[in-house]
């Protein structure tokens, strides 16, 4: 287990170390950030005596080597727009969409569990095969066009959901703001969790459904067959156990993978997450706040990544995380 802390740490480093390289070269293609703090109406010569006092006009190793040693201490910079600290600035926004990847990650483990266990053991059924047609149908439609779908039809003709927006929210002794413990919240939960959803609950469905008729045909499930053993112990303890690893593999990368989507998710409802701080932070040209959110997410991808290795160590005892043989 040491040896893995240490491997993984290594790797987070290095990983870290890509992408705030990336993040960082890619700042000067985003445009001019003075544009949106000074307006028109500055001269050309006080717009240059500024790119000085930031820093913009130094060379590109002189401002990273700069970068690196203040985000070493915790400083990513310092937003344009809302003069604050930026790593400040996404982790306020950090608990609203969390909430969104766990509204969605609730919907999926939910369901796909049972509709693909249920399509691999009947998959001949009039109801597998429905099952996989939506599959396909969910894994076709951009997420975009499914949140703009749900909000026509539950919003403005049937008016049962909110439409846009966080709703009520409380704060936790912690200082996190959510929307958990309200029904308002709640409510305007339901919408974008979906939405979010949609684009990963067929991929499941369709995972947990070929990995359970492959196990079905193994051998030692022959095995338990011939030994007589109920047909619920073979199916969900035996069967479904050895399933659930790759899909705890895939899962711990889609979750990350859901942090990047909810972009859209959050722009067409309004969800005052990182995602939507994002993009509004495009079109501002704040670039330390571009860079912020992306070592955030990379951020997030590391650590999930870790546990979900942690995870399946545990579900399968005989996989060696630390690679020795």
């Amino acid at each position: 287990m040491i040896a893995f802390f240490i491997k993984r740490l290594a790797q987070a480093i290095v990983v870290m170390f890509v992408i705030s390289i990336i993040s960082f070269s890619i700042q000067d293609n985003l445009g001019d950030p003075l544009r949106e703090m000074v307006g028109q109406s500055v001269s050309e010569a006080e717009r240059q005596q500024l790119r000085d006092e930031l820093g913009l006009n130094d060379p590109f190793l002189v401002q990273y080597g700069r970068f690196v040693k203040n985000a070493l201490q915790g400083d990513l910079g310092t937003s344009y727009f809302f003069k604050e600290p930026a790593l400040d600035v996404i982790l306020a926004k950090l608990p609203a969409t969390l909430e969104l990847v766990f509204g969605a990650s609730l919907i999926i483990i939910t369901l796909s569990v049972p509709l693909g266990v249920y399509s691999a053991i009947n998959p001949q059924s009039w109801f597998s095969k429905t099952v996989m047609g939506f599959s396909i149908v969910g894994i076709s439609i951009p997420v975009f066009l499914t949140a703009i779908g749900l909000i026509y039809f539950f919003s403005i003709e049937l008016g049962w959901m909110p439409s846009y927006g966080r709703g009520e929210t409380v704060m936790l002794p912690w200082g996190w703001e959510t929307g958990l413990f309200t029904a308002d919240g709640l409510a305007h939960l339901v919408l974008p969790s979906v939405s979010l959803a949609s684009i990963m609950l067929p991929l499941f469905i369709r995972l947990i459904r070929a990995e359970m008729m492959e196990v079905l045909q193994s051998e030692y499930v022959k095995f338990a067959w011939a030994k007589g053993l109920h047909s619920r112990r073979i199916y969900f303890l035996h069967a479904l156990k050895n399933t659930m690893l790759p899909v705890i593999t895939v899962g711990g990368v889609q979750i990350g993978t859901m942090v990047a989507y909810t972009i859209l998710t959050e722009t067409v409802f309004q969800w005052p997450g990182m995602g939507f701080l994002f993009l509004e932070a495009i079109n501002r040209v704040d670039t330390p706040l571009i860079v912020a959110y992306l070592i955030v997410v990379g951020a997030i991808f590391v650590i999930t990544n870790t546990i979900v290795d942690l995870i399946y160590g545990l579900v399968n005892p005989t996989v060696n995380l630390a690679g020795k043989k």
